[in-house]
């Protein structure tokens, strides 16, 4: 009895490992929403949110940077178990997962060379080449216009090395998100860049679970309200903007 009472004692003792919560980025993504190039990125909202969540339910975070056309299968095979930084409209199968509540508005917007006519609508747009992310759905209208030829779409490598294409005016315009490329410009104040004044496309970003999420979904959707109506998802997003201006780029050379 008293050999069982030690092993009982010794297995309440021992320290419980819980299982991390994976979570998924893409190599397009970028400050403020996460920092890219790192085995576990330290600045940014993702990881932010990550600190958050880890001592909210005492569980380790995982960050895990997965090429684009793979982040839908590795959600729903577990070796994911959500991505943020994203919207129903542009997943394939977006029906198969739980969604957050919305965390945050954004809204896709052209940088354009400053020595060019400003393009105000898609028709601007038509016969030029579009710096675009490998991947990536836009707005339909614009979708529509690269499959029939009328804008041509250029998928390049990162954000980094559009911008430096289109100060050499290897491109007509760069899509993105608009606090990308507020970031990106804050990096890097030499680039002959400007924002058109249209707004392609406004939209919610949330965050997607997959069936594997090792919490109750509802208990996160819980934490993530509650940060967001604090304003803390706000708050940390402003942060990492103002940031940017400690962080000179480092990749001005290369990015050619």
């Amino acid at each position: 009895m008293r050999i069982l009472y030690a092993l009982l004692g010794g297995l309440l003792a021992a320290p419980c490992t819980a299982q991390p919560l994976i979570w998924g980025y893409g190599p397009a993504d970028t400050l403020p929403y996460v920092e890219p190039g790192r085995v576990q990125p330290q600045r940014g909202l993702a990881p932010r949110l990550g600190e958050e969540l880890s001592k909210r339910f005492d569980l380790p975070v995982q960050f895990i940077e997965t090429p684009n056309n793979r982040l839908e299968s590795y959600l729903q095979e577990g070796r994911l178990h959500l991505i943020c930084n994203t919207t129903p409209q542009w997943m394939s199968e977006s029906q198969r997962y739980h969604w957050s509540p919305p965390l945050y508005e954004e809204e896709d917007v052209l940088l354009q060379h400053r020595d060019r006519p400003p393009l105000s609508d898609l028709a601007s747009l038509h016969g030029r080449v579009l710096g675009t992310s490998l991947g990536y759905v836009y707005s339909q209208p614009l979708m529509a216009a690269f499959a029939n030829g009328a804008i041509k779409r250029q998928d390049v490598r990162d954000l980094d090395t559009s911008l430096h294409m289109l100060d050499k005016q290897r491109l007509d315009a760069v899509i993105d998100m608009r606090r990308n490329l507020a970031y990106k410009l804050n990096q890097y104040p030499q680039l002959q860049l400007r924002f058109s004044p249209w707004v392609v496309e406004r939209y919610q970003i949330h965050c997607a679970y997959g069936p594997h999420l090792p919490i109750a979904a509802q208990r996160l959707d819980a934490v993530l309200l509650e940060l967001r109506d604090r304003g803390l998802i706000s708050q940390w997003l402003d942060e990492a903007l103002r940031n940017a201006a400690d962080q000179p780029g480092q990749q001005a050379a290369d990015a050619r």
